[in-house]
């Protein structure tokens, strides 16, 4: 599995970041995509992910209702909208998948990981 995270850069408090991920590799239609993210000095963190086992979609309480998480299956990629930006968004992102299909916010479920793309919002 393969995976490759794009759309990241700065933006003023306030503001919207569409992240993308497109991945390759799976085998099967049961699978699940991950976010994450990771700031200096912290701990990774879950922020949503979209699971086709189940059919679930999460959101970590920090980002709900300001986040979207969403898939375009035809063009491989999974999608992280993010709208009212907040400084403490700030943080490197990526993406992760779990081939058995069952979504969790927890970064040790997910066995493979892109590459990362930083968010930066400016207060």
């Amino acid at each position: 599995v393969q995976l490759v995270e794009s759309g990241g850069g700065l933006v003023q408090a306030g503001g919207s970041l569409r992240l993308s991920c497109s991945y390759s590799g799976f085998t099967n239609d049961r699978y699940a995509i991950g976010w994450f993210r990771q700031a200096p000095g912290k701990e990774r963190e879950g922020v949503s992910f979209i699971s086709r086992g189940d059919d679930a979609i999460r959101y970590a309480d920090s980002v709900k209702g300001r986040f979207t998480i969403s898939e375009d299956s035809a063009k491989k990629t999974v999608y992280l909208q993010m709208n009212s930006l907040k400084f403490e968004d700030t943080a490197v992102y990526y993406c992760a998948a779990d081939p058995t299909g069952w979504g969790t916010l927890y970064s040790d479920e997910y066995p493979y990981w892109g590459q990362g793309t930083q968010v930066t919002v400016s207060s």
